[in-house]
């Protein structure tokens, strides 16, 4: 433990004595957890709305009223006919495109239905989804206005289901909720990752690794001396994650701290196993922050972080499920939001654990003190 203790006050000294490394593991992680959040938004609350109304009736323009007041539509252009209107969407000034035919009140009244067209812009099919889906609530909701239905609607049917629901964890359905605890999982992947093989192989560079390997410490010692700072380090990034979504966003965990806690002590564990992995063979910071930044990026986008794993093909969800990154990133959200506890989440710990000890051993397995 003594040799141990020289080389932590080693290590601290030489994280400490480079600023730009400071800067790197808390002040760059605080400013993109503040800001990634608010770029990375999937809401869709601003449709752009291109309307050709051949009826010009007061139904028709009761409609558009609405639309343009439901306060996720902007109404861009009212055209006379289609051929002109559908130019909006071709040239990505508007995202749908709505159609209103002739005698559309009078339909309405004498035969009490009316056809409607809704061309809408899928090149972003999530945009699409969305801002389809908010169209046609609003045109569900002024169908039952009209005063023709409104009459019809007075007696309703015998055997009709009313619908309530409520949304658990995140009432008011913000993607931020969602997106949050997942980018503090990616900003210490990211310390994790990268720091720790840039470390090593920085002494590679200058040399000073060699006067280390004539001394008589043992691979495990200089390991564990390597991995023991920034897990350190990395621990006070987690806490000043929190500590930002809460102050930022308003996200406090709803879960256990010490629950939440020991698991970023064992991903950070295996993270620092897989950053020390990487130095091991890399023989230069530039192939050793390319290897890093392959797999970070393997990392991020099998994760979950954007897409549900559950949605993936099997293939797809059998890598994810061999990254910690995915690991940790549903049990951080299950903690955070659904305030799960230790019985709901054991076996993501026993994946992180494994994860740790593979490649940790590894590290060590594969750390040649001569060449």
């Amino acid at each position: 433990m003594r040799v141990l203790r020289y080389l932590l006050k080693k290590e601290f000294r030489q994280i400490f004595r480079d600023k730009i490394i400071l800067a790197m593991m808390f002040a760059m992680p605080t400013i993109q957890l503040i800001i990634f959040p608010l770029a990375m938004n999937f809401d869709v609350k601003s449709v752009n709305i291109a309307v050709v109304d051949n009826d010009h009736s007061s139904y028709s323009q009761q409609l558009v009223a609405k639309i343009g007041a439901s306060g996720y539509f902007k109404i861009v252009a009212a055209e006379p006919s289609f051929q002109s209107a559908i130019r909006y969407i071709e040239t990505e000034k508007a995202d749908v495109l709505l159609e209103i035919p002739p005698n559309f009140e009078s339909h309405l009244i004498r035969e009490g239905k009316q056809r409607i067209g809704v061309s809408v812009d899928a090149i972003n099919g999530t945009k699409a989804a969305i801002g389809g889906n908010y169209l046609l609530m609003v045109i569900a909701d002024f169908n039952k206005d009209i005063p023709v239905n409104m009459g019809r609607n007075m007696a309703a049917p015998a055997g009709m289901i009313d619908i309530a629901y409520s949304n658990w964890f995140n009432p008011l359905a913000e993607y931020r909720f969602y997106v949050v605890p997942a980018i503090l999982v990616l900003l210490l992947t990211l310390i994790g990752g990268s720091m720790s093989a840039l470390n090593i192989v920085r002494e590679k560079e200058v040399g000073t690794i060699e006067q280390i390997n004539v001394t008589p410490i043992q691979k495990w010692e200089f390991i564990l001396g390597k991995l023991i700072p920034f897990w350190v380090v990395g621990m006070i990034v987690f806490t000043i994650g929190l500590l930002v979504a809460w102050g930022v966003y308003g996200i406090w965990p709803v879960g256990s701290f010490v629950t939440l806690y020991v698991f970023a002590a064992v991903y950070m564990v295996a993270l620092l196993g897989f950053g020390l992995l990487i130095s091991t063979y890399t023989s230069n910071q530039l192939q050793a922050m390319f290897v890093a930044f392959f797999f970070v990026m393997i990392f991020m986008l099998m994760s979950g972080l954007f897409t549900s794993v559950d949605s993936m093909p099997p293939w797809a969800k059998l890598i994810a499920n061999l990254t910690p990154v995915t690991h940790f990133i549903r049990v951080i959200r299950m903690i955070v939001l659904k305030g799960s506890g230790f019985a709901d989440v054991y076996m993501e710990l026993l994946y992180l654990g494994l994860f740790a000890i593979v490649l940790n051993g590894w590290a060590i397995f594969n750390y040649r003190k001569t060449s």
